[in-house]
């Protein structure tokens, strides 16, 4: 029998599912953080090589990452965009899916010819290995001189080793059926020393060649391409037969320890790579965890979401530098990393389509306003034309933001007409309303607080109650100059008496003399308010887009009916309580 051509078990544990991880880590590259483009781009470079029938793992990868992330976009864009906008990216997907398609197709064709044409050659060389063992058992039959049959028998042996590959499933059995065979050459006809010694010799030759290839695959740094290489010179051993006797244990010897650096080698290569694969394991964990904690904050406007956005695209360049996990672990690390951004992401979209909708809203408030401070600038009524304009701003100051390239042109638009009935007003102001004089009293009023020379005693406070009581006392400015007077007249203040503020909060803050008084106050006030929301009625049904605000004021008129009705009663029952 012909000596044993593979390593010991205990030699090669676990060689054999280290092959698979280590290709993997070769030739596996992350296509799921591939752009549509970049992953067409790979296909083609797939579908131009020279090896590229060799490359069908990595050409299925590539279609498996790219159909699924076409997917996923055609959904993100369906929920993202108006329909117009849907439309057009819908064309942008279909014309790269149709490129892609192109190019798969095409080697999909191609692969199909080219795995039948190898199915052909592997059937014909099985059918081309059994004629040389059929022919070898009919030399086995011929009872004649050595010298005849020999050369025949080396013909046979040359014949097999020109041979290609046979079909995966048929590879054992014709290998050890002319294995057999040929050692029943050997035992069964009677050859001379000479021939025999002779062929034992070039056998001889033959594996010590191999043996030598084998010691300088252990010196090969890398060992993955050694290991594979190792493989080969394995299945070369198997198509020789036996040495003599004497060199038989020392030639496999020789063969199987240069295997065993290289198997060693290989395993300590791979216990790195395993060392590599959990700490990369670690580090995106850690990354999986900061994601999802991102994924999980409550996050309430456009600046926090932006700044959010900022910290995940840096979380994702670090795990592009980190390496692979292991082949167990590769995917679920990836998959949860995935959905952790597709998470944030999700909220982000579900945040920015009730934005949208909102300022959309807004918008449609602020025109309203802008139409009905239009119809009311060129009113003469300037008491309640003032208090109603007065209204309309405090209503533009509490409605939200509106689309950015809106915001400026809306604004500039709605102070014209405040602009232009106020100044219309200061013009036909009566000498009761002197604002232009008004505004030099305030001007002056300021001037005289900032040369204020404190005492350090209770007469700085009693000056401080003077200027402010005066202040009040001036009439109404110009409307332009109301705000920049105002923060003057406040610095002042504050500059000259650090406790103007609480002063003025203490003395305005005051409440009534009694509970009676105070709810009288307040109905009173409701009253006020609800002739105000009535007026703004009037002009927002002068006005387009002006539903928002009219149920608005019409809800705020309801509630303030229902509560002035629970004011007339709690009065009245205070007044019965004091009749008593």
């Amino acid at each position: 029998m012909s000596e044993v051509i593979i390593p010991d078990a205990a030699e090669v544990s676990d060689v054999a599912e280290n092959v698979d991880a280590v290709e993997i880590e070769e030739t596996t590259v992350n296509y799921s953080e591939k752009t549509l483009a970049e992953l067409v781009s790979l296909f083609e470079k797939i579908a131009l090589s020279e090896e590229r029938m060799k490359m069908y793992k990595e050409a299925e990868a590539i279609k498996a990452a790219f159909y699924k992330k076409l997917s996923k976009e055609r959904a993100d864009a369906a929920e993202a965009v108006s329909e117009d906008a849907l439309e057009d990216s819908e064309d942008a997907f279909t014309k790269i899916e149709n490129a892609f398609k192109a190019f798969y197709n095409a080697y999909k064709k191609e692969r199909a010819e080219y795995n039948a044409r190898l199915d052909r050659e592997r059937e014909e060389n099985l059918a081309m290995k059994e004629a040389v063992i059929a022919d070898l058992k009919a030399l086995l039959e011929k009872d004649e001189d050595v010298n005849a049959t020999f050369p025949e028998f080396r013909e046979i042996q040359n014949r097999w080793r020109t041979i290609g590959p046979v079909p995966a499933q048929n590879y054992r059995d014709i290998n050890d059926t002319y294995q057999i065979n040929v050692e029943k050459f050997y035992d069964k006809v009677k050859i001379n020393r000479e021939l025999r010694d002779l062929d034992f010799k070039k056998n001889l030759e033959a594996k010590e060649k191999f043996c030598e290839l084998a010691e300088k695959l252990a010196e090969n740094e890398n060992v993955v391409d050694a290991f594979k290489e190792l493989q080969k010179l394995h299945e070369q051993w198997k198509e020789f037969g036996p040495v003599a006797k004497q060199y038989r244990d020392e030639i496999w010897d020789r063969f199987k320890a240069a295997t065993a650096v290289v198997n060693k080698k290989y395993q300590a290569f791979f216990e790195g790579l395993k060392e590599q694969h959990a700490e990369n394991l670690v580090r995106k964990t850690a990354l999986c965890e900061q994601v999802e904690a991102i994924a999980e904050k409550e996050i309430s406007n456009s600046n926090e979401w932006n700044s959010c956005s900022k910290e995940i695209e840096e979380i994702q360049k670090q795990w592009k530098t980190i390496g692979f996990a292991s082949k167990k672990e590769n995917q679920k690390i990836y998959d949860r990393f995935r959905a952790a951004c597709d998470k944030f992401y999700g909220r982000k979209r579900e945040f920015y389509n009730e934005y949208k909708g909102s300022i959309n809203a807004n918008l449609d408030k602020k025109i309203a306003l802008c139409e009905a401070a239009e119809a009311l600038k060129s009113s003469t009524e300037w008491k309640k034309a003032t208090d109603q304009f007065i209204n309309l701003q405090k209503q533009w100051k509490e409605i939200g933001a509106v689309p950015r390239k809106k915001s400026e042109q809306l604004w500039k638009r709605f102070r014209a007409a405040c602009d232009e009935f106020f100044n219309e007003r200061d013009r036909n102001a009566k000498p009761e309303n002197d604002f232009y004089g008004n505004l030099k009293a305030k001007q002056r009023l300021i001037a005289e607080i900032e040369g204020y020379e404190l005492k350090g005693d209770a007469s700085d406070s009693e000056a401080m109650e003077a200027f402010m009581a005066r202040w009040q006392e001036i009439g109404f400015v110009p409307f332009k100059e109301k705000d920049n007077i105002a923060a003057a007249y406040k610095q002042a203040l504050q500059g000259k008496f650090p406790d103007a503020g609480k002063s003025g909060r203490a003395r305005y803050s005051r409440a009534p003399k009694s509970e009676k008084d105070r709810l009288v106050q307040k109905y009173n006030q409701l009253e006020q308010d609800i002739v105000n929301y009535e007026n703004n009625i009037g002009f927002f049904a002068m006005s387009k887009n002006s539903e928002p605000l009219i149920r608005q004021m019409q809800e705020r008129i309801a509630q303030a009916k229902e509560d002035l009705k629970a004011l007339e009663s709690q009065i009245r029952e205070l007044e019965n309580a004091q009749k008593e």
